[in-house]
């Protein structure tokens, strides 16, 4: 004996309905985007493409170490999966995801009334995919169904929206000027900006919840080269070889006992942003972390030559 959702589909494809539904469906414009609003380099984020000055090789993205809660999800309260994507639990025009069958739900009305006790819904499989739309006939709703937006995918949506860029380096002695010596310090310093240190601040609403952000950076880490690293907390200072600190040490961030032998090191840093995050209806503030990795500068240092007679 069939099923009262299933009598009704039997009907539906008599009447020749399912076919209008699929036809007059449309996805949204941005389902793209929305489909995964945590990724690292989201679109027309220029993160996995940024030079740095001098000469110049392309940073990694870095991304997000996905802090303050799990993976990406969507508003069902939970993470929804499907083909190994991560996708948005619910969507403004196909509903509620179930992450049992891959398909959203979103209440909708028929011509001809449900069997007792049922109720119309609209259903979008293959993870909300043009072509796999039917109205289906269910006497409960389906799981997930009308879960309130989940406030951290609001904020890693708010979190796409703006442009966490890593640090332009530069350093003294470089490269493209002239060599430093052994045992001399170095002077490290990144370009200034509210796109390369913010505060920068994004929101994101959703059914009556509204999540606000702020991102700053925290600190960057600098890696030498030659295994060692130096941690500075802020943009650092220009060299200057007329300045009154010229030869001596950098006043914030510098790597004071210089390298110990000769070569041309790579020098790159990362630098890591911290993403506040609270709502509308909860002061409480949660945290993002977030990375970004520089290119390289390279930096030559030759050996002290000592004359003698």
């Amino acid at each position: 004996m069939l099923s009262g959702a299933a009598t009704t589909r039997r009907v539906l494809a008599g009447i020749g309905l399912t076919l209008l539904l699929v036809v007059g469906a449309t996805p949204p414009a941005d389902a793209a985007l929305r489909a995964d609003p945590g990724a690292g380099c989201p679109p027309d984020q220029p993160d996995c493409s940024v030079w740095d000055d001098e000469p110049g090789n392309p940073g990694d993205p870095g991304g997000g170490d996905n802090g303050g809660g799990g993976d990406d999800g969507g508003g069902g309260g939970g993470v929804c999966q499907w083909n190994g994507r991560t996708i948005a639990c619910y969507d403004e025009d196909l509903g509620w995801f179930n992450n049992g069958n891959g398909c959203y739900y979103k209440l909708t009305e028929m011509p001809i009334e449900p069997p007792e006790g049922h109720q119309w819904y609209l259903e979008t499989c293959n993870g909300g995919d043009l072509g796999s739309q039917q109205p289906v006939a269910l006497a409960d709703p389906p799981a997930g169904f009308g879960a309130p937006p989940d406030p951290e995918e609001l904020a890693r949506r708010a979190l796409a929206s703006i442009k966490l860029l890593p640090a332009r380096l530069k350093v003294a002695p470089r490269k493209d000027i002239g060599p430093g010596l052994v045992g001399l310090p170095v002077w490290m310093w990144a370009t200034a900006g509210k796109n390369y240190f913010g505060p920068l601040y994004a929101d994101e609403s959703d059914r009556g919840l509204t999540v606000y952000i702020e991102a700053k950076v925290d600190r960057i880490v600098w890696d030498m080269g030659n295994g060692e690293k130096v941690t500075c907390y802020g943009a650092g200072t220009e060299y200057k070889a007329t300045g009154t600190r010229a030869g001596a040490t950098s006043p914030d961030c510098g790597y004071d006992e210089g390298y110990s032998k000769a070569d041309t090191y790579k020098v790159t840093a990362t630098t890591h942003w911290t993403v506040n995050w609270w709502t509308n209806s909860d002061a409480t503030r949660r945290v993002i972390p977030q990375t970004r990795r520089s290119g390289i500068v390279q930096i030559r240092i030759n050996e002290l030559q000592v004359v003698t007679r």
